[in-house]
């Protein structure tokens, strides 16, 4: 293994060093960047051009001013990393510092949404094939997939950003804000919601259209409920909420990974649906406005220390599956705490001077007329910010895992080790989670592994849609302006988690699969 790996960043750091010189001659040759000093009329134009060319060292021929550079990429051997000096004469490595967490803000939560949502989905209607639910979820993952991520930003910020804040912004007689829903919006979501839910229904029409009655129904009500209420001004689960969404996530979740038969599961996930309940009230009292994110990560920390308590408490042998449903149990439980407190600050952020009736934002990373020192408004604000660019990325995203993990599922449920399973008499859910979700992930894990390593290349067209200055709109920006030093600062971080990611794809396939040996001829 240990060779394996050594010869594998050996070959990295040359594929490295090859394509970094050849991005950088290629940017070098590409272009001038005194071009647009020569032609300028100021007075000091030969000072101004022979202050740059001594700067960025443009006297320099590229091949040798190459080495020039790589010999302060290399100083991090010594701890005198330098990525040199852009054209604005700030370092690099300050510019990419201040882009770098602004690019994880805005596609962290994308991927990883993408890849969860993509993944379920594609192994749903791989297991369902031919059914309803396959071809609603082929159709929209393959309309999805054809639609350019600019045309999907720009109808989010006119519907779900401008549309939103007008609708919210409508006042009754008195001046007092009104967010009821018309009666033909109630009815057409409801329609939609049915149709999408008795997609999920297998069976004879009548079944599927007694789902749809229902699904419209429950769903009618509850829209007519948030509109008769004004609740979108003033929205909070309450501890009704949370239970229920817990308690319902419990079934779901020891349906899903155990089946009813396994009662140590069900019992788990319900004791930790009910630890959640009783622990809403202090979890109210200690969340108060001075929290801050390492309180919520002990706390959290706590959560799941007891979730797996409850789960080994349970039962004696076959303890893995039980303690996975107790500790997702609190982890979905803890959301929904922590979703229900930030609603719980929505009024106060809503009719704030700096938001001003329209709190979901159509440019920019932040609103920097809010002053406020509460955690939880701020990061209301985070979230509004970031809200649209996310569901935009997540979007284009999930539609490629959800066929990606559809054909991975169908390619493997036709091998004959998983026909030898199910002649051994064990159950579809054993099958699919403990014999062939393995292998099927197996393709699927260079695709995430190099998803999560484009995580700080940025999204160039999304950054630029919604205005956010991450490494995205640095790399374009250092295209546009031929500043070199700043091009190869993003190429090789980019480059670096490449090659990276190939090589952690390379080591997570023996740990799917047993038969692959890495190393080992």
């Amino acid at each position: 293994m240990l060779a394996f790996i050594g010869r594998r960043i050996s070959i990295a750091l040359l594929i490295l060093f090859g394509s970094s010189f050849i991005a950088y001659n290629l940017e070098a040759y590409a272009g001038d960047p005194l071009a647009g000093l020569a032609e300028s009329t100021a007075p000091n134009k030969g000072y101004l051009i022979a202050t740059l060319t001594r700067e960025l060292q443009l006297d320099v021929p590229p091949p040798a001013r190459y080495f020039l550079w790589l010999k302060g990429v290399l100083g991090f051997l010594t701890g005198h990393f330098d990525l040199g000096m852009s054209r604005d004469a700030s370092p690099v490595i300050s510019q990419m510092a201040t882009a770098i967490p602004v690019t994880l803000r805005l596609v962290t939560g994308a991927t990883f949404t993408a890849i969860v949502l993509g993944i379920t989905i594609g192994i749903i209607s791989a297991i369902r094939q031919y059914s309803r639910l396959d071809y609603v979820m082929t159709f929209i993952s393959f309309l999805l997939f054809s639609l350019p991520v600019f045309w999907v930003a720009v109808l989010l910020k006119q519907y779900l950003a401008i549309g939103f804040n007008d609708f919210l912004g409508h006042t009754d007689a008195n001046g007092n804000p009104q967010a009821s829903i018309p009666v033909e919006w109630i009815i057409g979501i409801s329609a939609i919601l049915g149709v999408v839910f008795a997609g999920f229904v297998s069976g004879t029409r009548n079944r599927v259209l007694i789902t749809w009655a229902a699904t419209f129904v429950l769903f009618s009500a509850m829209l007519f409920g948030i509109s008769s209420t004004n609740w979108l001004l003033n929205p909070q689960l309450s501890i009704v909420g949370v239970g229920i969404m817990s308690i319902g996530v419990a079934v779901g979740l020891t349906y899903v990974l155990t089946g009813f038969e396994n009662r140590g599961a069900l019992k788990a996930g319900l004791t930790t649906a009910g630890i959640a309940i009783v622990s809403y009230y202090p979890f109210q009292f200690l969340a108060g406005p001075s929290t801050n994110a390492f309180m919520i990560l002990g706390l959290g920390l706590v959560s799941m220390a007891i979730a797996f308590a409850v789960g080994w408490f349970y039962v004696k042998v076959d303890r893995g599956p039980v303690i996975r449903v107790s500790m997702f149990t609190a982890l979905f439980a803890g959301f929904f705490m922590l979703v229900d407190r930030i609603m719980q600050s929505w009024n106060g952020y809503f009719n704030s001077d700096a938001i001003n009736r329209r709190p979901i934002p159509t440019i920019g990373d932040s609103n920097p007329l809010l002053m406020s020192n509460d955690f939880w408004i701020q990061t209301l604000d985070g979230i509004t910010h970031v809200a649209l660019p996310t569901m935009a990325l997540t979007l284009i995203s999930f539609a490629g895992y959800v066929r990606y993990a559809r054909g991975s599922l169908l390619e493997v449920l036709n091998m004959d080790y998983i026909r030898t399973a199910r002649a051994k008499g064990l159950g579809e859910r054993q099958v699919i989670l403990r014999h062939a979700m393995r292998n099927a992930m197996i393709p699927l894990t260079t695709l995430i592994a190099f998803d999560i390593a484009g995580i700080l290349g940025g999204a160039i067209i999304t950054e630029s849609v919604f205005g956010w200055k991450g490494m995205g709109t640095l790399f374009r920006n250092a295209i546009g302006n031929q500043d070199l030093n700043l091009f190869m600062g993003g190429l090789v971080l980019t480059s670096f988690l490449a090659v990276m990611a190939n090589l952690a794809a390379d080591l997570l396939y023996s740990a799917l699969d047993p038969r692959i040996r890495i190393g080992k001829k």
